[in-house]
Order: C-alpha cells, then structure tokens, then sequence
C-alpha cells in the first residue's frame, strides 16, 4: 500500500514539473519570464512641421516654431505628453520653395512617420503640401498661410487652418478704407499670397461699392518698388490696400517716395514687429491686426507673454500666435480622442471643435474647416518706449463678422 501511494506521488510530483516547465518556455518564447507580464508598448504621436527656416518668410518661420514649442509646453504642462502618449515635434525647412516642401513633406510622411503634419509660412509652400495630405490620409493644420484656396478650391477632408484666410483680411480691410464710390489700389506680391489676398479684397471693396483704379504685384523677392509706386501715384487712389509678407517689405520705399503726402493713404494688415520698424510714415493709419502681444486680454496670451520674455528674451510676435494656436489645436484634439492619432477619428473630433489660443476661443467650422477668429480693428499710433508704431485697439471683430465665405466643395 506505502508503495502504490510513494508511485502515486512520484507521478503527481512528474506531472507538476512538466507543467511548471511547459508555463516558463512558454513565457520565455513570448519574452517575459513566469510572473511578470509584457512590457506596455510605448506610445508616441509624432507632429512634423515645414516651414521656412531659411529664405524671405525665415523670420515667420522661427517666430511659428517657437509658438508650436510654447503651445506643446503650455498644454502638457511641460511633459509633452498627453496622458501616456508621447508627443514629438520634428521641423523640416522648405527653403521658402515649393518644391522642396513637398520633397520634405514627403520625407516626414515616410521616413519620419509623422501622424500630423503642419506648415507652411509661405501659401506657395502649403498648396504644394496640401493634397499629400490627402494622399497619404494624415491631418494638415495649416499655418499660418493664409491663400483663400487652401480652405477653397485645393482643400480636402485632411486639411485644418488654424491661420486666418485672405478673406478674413480682405473683409477688415475693406471695413477700414472702402465705402461706396471709393476709389481704391492694391498692391501685393506675384504669389499665391498676393492674388489671393487681392481677390479677395476686390470682392469685399465690390460688396460695400467701391472702385478699384490700381493693381500692382511686383515678384514676391523684389527690393525695388519704384516702378509699381510711380503707376500708382499716376492712378490716383484714394487709399491703397497692401498684402505683403516677408524681409523685403515696400513700406520705406512708400515712405521715400512719400506717397501718403501725395494724398494716398495707405492700410493694411499691422505686420510682424519688424516690418513695423518701417513704417513711421503710417503713424495714424486705421488697419487691422491678427495679433498684436498688446491686444488679446486673457490667461493663455499671458503665459506666452511671460514665457517668451524668460526663454527668448522677446515678446511674442505675430506668427508666435499662430504657431501656438496650431498646438493648441492639435492638443486639444489628441486629448479628446486619448492620444489616438488616427486621422477619421481626428476628424470627427475636430469638425466644429473649440479650442483656446492667445488670442482667445478659435473654433473650427465643420463645413471647411477653416478656424473663426477675433480679428482687432486698430490704428497705429506713436508710443513712447517703442521704436515702432503700436497697434492699439479700436474694437475687436467677432469670428462671427470676419466669417469668410465657404469656398470649398465638398
């Protein structure tokens, strides 16, 4: 009987190493050890961005970068991370060349991975990116070029815009200087920039029944204005609306050639701080203003304020804004959809969704999603302790005013 019970125990003893050793090869085939369980897959959203580092849109570039930075530390509270999903920022320079801002999109697309993609400083440069977009099914969020047909004729489901549009500056513009019988001029660069900010602000001026008299698109790299200034001294308008962008701005060729004391008065939207610095001869000039550090009053633009004097030992410009808006809506996004990155899923989030920027509430329309926005009515005055003239506020107009039409066709 001892015997038959010590074999039966034997046995038992035989079946349970058999076990203990089939449960760890087992685990050690699936490269954990007995007790322990897989190591979590480690979750990353990788952001790309191409803007122009290098070129006449540098400045607009490095100022988009620093606010995307800024807008990434805001809202994770410095840890880049939304929940357990870790966000990565990657910059490509487009070189201010369409081309090449395919090529690095591309690049991004491919070898980097990137889920989200945002650009560009130039329109020319956006429009090139825009239908990879769609191609390699991933979100855009434009910024901050502002050409009518991103959110227009080129636009598909994949592209967001955080910047404003030439239609959104058109109708302020033409707020500013048009009125029915008004004679009036624009001048702007031979780009996607240019053109579509001119048409735009034809149709505006058409709305309140003003007549354009004179057009000038000088190439966008031009440094010298004295022909196109002269054709528009000839003509005669009442007041000249400028579109312009980048280092070779024409205001201290409009101050030489005195154009304001022939008469013309001249508007536009107030520029990067920079560009500021040359236009003393518009001390008084009634404009608009996307963004201006003294402007908006809220928390968000305060941060920034604060930490871009302790970063950058500079108070944030124009394009900071946009750059920051851009993250914010990313962010914003991400969080709601608990860090999954896939673009339908995005989608449906962002369509209509709202979202905080320094310049307070932006919310996306769902038809094309084109961001509304606070744009501020300002005049430029002279101020002291500034070497430039100072956008000062006249009032704030609503999302709901500055609306562009929808241009798309979905």
């Amino acid at each position: 009987m001892l015997k038959f019970k010590g074999r039966r125990l034997f046995s038992i003893l035989l079946i349970l190493v058999f076990v203990i050793s089939f449960t760890v090869a087992c685990a050690k085939e699936e490269g954990t050890t007995a007790g322990d369980q897989a190591p979590a897959e480690k979750k990353v959203v990788k952001i790309g961005m191409v803007t122009s580092k290098t070129g006449a849109l540098q400045a607009y570039g490095e100022q988009s970068i620093r606010g995307f930075e800024m807008g990434l530390e805001y809202y994770t509270k410095g840890t880049n991370k939304i929940g357990d999903t870790e966000i990565q920022f990657i910059v490509e320079d487009s070189e201010n060349k369409p081309e090449v801002a395919k090529q690095k999109a591309v690049k991004l697309f491919e070898e980097d991975k990137v889920d989200i993609i945002v650009g560009c400083a130039s329109s020319s440069d956006a429009l090139a990116i825009v239908p990879l977009a769609e191609e390699y099914q991933k979100i855009m969020v434009v910024e901050p070029a502002v050409a009518d047909a991103i959110t227009g004729d080129a636009w598909n489901k994949y592209i967001f815009r955080t910047g404003r549009n030439s239609s959104q500056d058109a109708a302020a513009a033409a707020a500013a200087i048009g009125k029915k019988g008004a004679k009036l001029g624009i001048f702007a660069p031979d780009s996607a920039f240019g053109h579509g900010g001119a048409d735009a602000f034809k149709l505006a001026a058409a709305k309140l029944g003003a007549e354009i008299v004179f057009e000038a698109y000088p190439p966008a790299d031009a440094t010298d204005f004295t022909a196109q200034i002269q054709q528009m001294i000839a003509a005669k308008p009442e007041a000249v609306y400028v579109v312009w962008a980048g280092a070779n701005s024409p205001w201290k060729a409009f101050m030489d050639m005195k154009v304001q004391e022939k008469g013309i008065r001249l508007s536009t939207g107030a520029p990067d701080i920079a560009a500021l610095r040359t236009m003393w001869d518009n001390v008084g000039m009634e404009g608009f203003c996307v963004y201006y550090n003294g402007l908006p009053n809220n928390e968000v633009n305060d941060w920034m304020i604060k930490t871009a004097k302790e970063k950058y030992n500079a108070v944030p410009d124009l394009f900071d804004a946009g750059g920051f808006a851009a993250a914010m809506s990313i962010l914003t996004a991400l969080d709601k959809t608990q860090g999954d990155a896939d673009a339908e899923k995005l989608i449906a989030t962002m369509e209509g969704m709202s979202f905080q920027t320094p310049k307070g509430t932006m919310t996306f329309r769902k038809e094309d999603h084109q961001a509304l926005q606070v744009i501020y009515s300002i005049k430029l005055e002279k101020k002291d302790g500034f070497d430039y003239p100072v956008p000062v506020l006249v009032r704030e107009m609503s999302p709901e005013e500055t609306a562009p039409p929808i241009m798309n066709k979905r």
